[in-house]
């Protein structure tokens, strides 16, 4: 009987190890491509563009900044796109949006590399931007891109030091998974150029400020936890019309968790939700959302 069991213990040895061996090559592989990927440098041009003092354009760009491409939300720029806040993500990695002001990173950039990183998520130096939601952004039309551009430009600088963005070993095997967007720019087809609908309170305006949503609450929009995040990261709730998530809301109910940060419980959101941004949606922006969550197929919490 010692023999049997000395046998199936040094099997079982042989097996942990071949088990190891695999795991740490696939970790291995997965992180230089990782790295591979964001040494790649892109062939995208700097596009022409010509801000404007416009107070019409101007203002349509506060809007957006402060709105739709979330710059200015605490957990990213912030209010006055100085950056410095550093968001732990536990074993994923460290992430701390940088000061985009004229005293800051924004001073480094042209205007047409702006927008260029802005649409396309690559850099100055044509490499790819980490964790930004430009993925989200490549359909924004020129007119709001130039008012993003135009509005950056007309901040106060900000003279305020950033910590590093950091990813760690198991982010990098997360992204290459398709689970966690820190390699922006290959994730974006720079050939195609798309052509949203005029702002409307519709289903097909909705789905373009949609994409907005699946970086936390998945590509069904059903919620769930994100991959790898630690505990002290909320998990993202269920948005489609099933019973575990918006079946019994009215657009009211809605319209108040966006912008107040309270659910129709009557308790409050977690502050990772960026309600600072959502909450300065304007009426269309809010109307076509929810109309496009309505059509979405109902799919149970959790299926991301």
């Amino acid at each position: 009987m010692g023999r049997i069991v000395k046998r199936v213990l040094r099997v079982a040895g042989v097996v942990l190890v071949v088990l190891l061996v695999g795991a740490g090559g696939y970790v291995y592989m997965q992180c230089s491509a990782f790295d591979e990927s964001m040494a790649k440098v892109y062939d995208v041009p700097v596009p022409a563009l010509a801000r404007t003092t416009d107070p019409a354009v101007l203002a349509r760009g506060e809007h957006l900044v402060h709105s739709l491409a979330g710059c200015g939300i605490g957990d990213c720029h912030g209010s006055d796109l100085g950056g410095g806040k550093v968001t732990d993500i536990g074993p994923v990695g460290q992430l701390c949006a940088p000061n985009i002001t004229g005293a800051g990173l924004g001073a480094a950039y042209s205007d047409g590399e702006l927008a260029r990183i802005i649409r396309h998520g690559v850099k100055k130096d044509g490499r790819t931007v980490r964790l930004m939601p430009s993925q989200d952004l490549t359909w924004l039309p020129d007119a709001d891109v130039v008012a993003i551009v135009s509005y950056i430009r007309s901040v106060p600088d900000v003279d305020r030091p950033n910590s590093p963005t950091v990813v760690h070993t198991l982010g990098k095997v997360l992204d290459r998974q398709g689970k966690f967007p820190w390699d922006v720019a290959r994730r974006i087809d720079h050939a195609r150029v798309e052509a949203p609908p005029s702002p409307a309170p519709t289903v097909e305006y909705g789905g373009f400020l949609a994409r907005l949503c699946t970086g936390c609450h998945g590509e069904h929009l059903s919620g769930g936890p994100l991959p790898g995040a630690p505990s002290s990261i909320p998990t993202p709730l269920d948005l489609t019309p099933h019973a575990t998530g918006l079946a019994d809301w009215s657009f009211e109910d809605f319209d108040r968790l966006m912008r107040t940060g309270v659910r129709k419980s009557g308790r409050k959101l977690d502050p990772f939700m960026p309600v600072d941004a959502w909450k300065n949606l304007d009426d269309t922006e809010m109307h076509a959302l929810w109309a496009y969550l309505r059509t979405l197929p109902p799919t149970p919490f959790g299926q991301r």
